[in-house]
């Protein structure tokens, strides 16, 4: 897969004054755009986005110093107006387009390259597991997407559920590990800019259907799933084994993602400090 990623590189290269679509990406890499762009940003620690701009502007900045006029350059470049262009290189650079042009004020940012680096290398646990498909019942709301630190907004939909809401879950979960899951689907467009929603849901996984109106339910299709044990600090262990799969294991194993709900759970014994958990990639085997 790292040749793919070098090879959207080039391409990336190649049509900085295009729009470059989640079609192209998907082509070039072999996954989704989706799941490549979540990779990307674990991996480069930025949104592919926002490579693509630096990208443009770096161009841009050395065709300012050679003499192109600003207006050109904006237009080239995708910007909409003169103005638009000089905010974005301005954050960019701390320059204005016009004072680079003057004043011959260079500042580039080189383009990625991916290579495996073997030095302090990282071992990873995980095991392949085939689940028939099994609902998951709880409770849900839209969330702001965070990726570091305990995310609000989560806390307060676990501190909502009701004593009648919890005896019902504990009725119907008769699947592993019989304790709360944590379900994320429907990511909105600025996930890898850490902007945006998801759909979190608290339950529990099932084989029966939910008889409760006051209960979701969501159905989880039959799957090859990654399981992922980890045991350290909450949440920081689990959010840092969830970087190391997209930028670690992902890219080097034999298995792409597919569009499932990840799932997650935590064994909470009264201390953070020490806190065992599994996270849940549904995959399928590299075609």
């Amino acid at each position: 897969m790292l040749q793919e990623f070098n090879n959207l590189m080039g391409y990336i290269e190649t049509h900085l004054t295009e729009e470059i679509s989640g079609k192209d990406i998907s082509k070039i890499v072999g996954v989704s755009d989706y799941h490549f762009k979540r990779m990307f940003s674990y991996m480069a620690g930025m949104s592919l986005n926002e490579y693509i701009k630096n990208r443009r502007l770096s161009v841009a900045n050395v065709e300012l110093i050679n003499g192109a006029k600003v207006t050109d350059i904006a237009y080239k470049y995708g910007y909409q107006s003169i103005e638009g262009f000089s905010r974005a290189f301005r954050e960019w650079s701390g320059f204005l387009p016009s004072e680079v042009s003057k004043n011959k004020i260079q500042k580039s940012f080189p383009k990625f390259s991916f290579f495996i680096d073997i030095r302090g290398g990282i071992s990873m646990e995980f095991k392949i597991e085939k689940k028939e498909k099994f609902n998951i019942v709880g409770v849900s709301k839209r969330v702001p997407i965070q990726f570091e630190g305990v995310n609000n907004a989560i806390l307060e939909l676990a501190q909502s559920i009701t004593e009648q809401q919890r005896n019902e879950m504990h009725q119907l979960a008769d699947l592993y590990p019989h304790q709360v899951l944590n379900v994320s689907y429907d990511f909105d467009d600025g996930f890898l800019e850490e902007k945006g929603c998801l759909t979190h849901m608290i339950g529990f996984a099932t084989t029966k259907e939910n008889p409760f109106d006051d209960l979701e339910q969501i159905s989880i299709e039959e799957s090859l799933w990654a399981i992922f044990p980890n045991q350290g600090p909450f949440p920081a262990t689990i959010q840092e084994t969830t970087a190391k799969i997209y930028s670690v294991w992902l890219p080097s194993s034999d298995y792409e993602v597919v569009d499932i709900p990840g799932i997650s759970f935590t064994k909470h014994n009264g201390t953070s400090e020490n806190v065992y958990s599994e996270i849940w990639m549904p995959v399928k085997k590299k075609s």
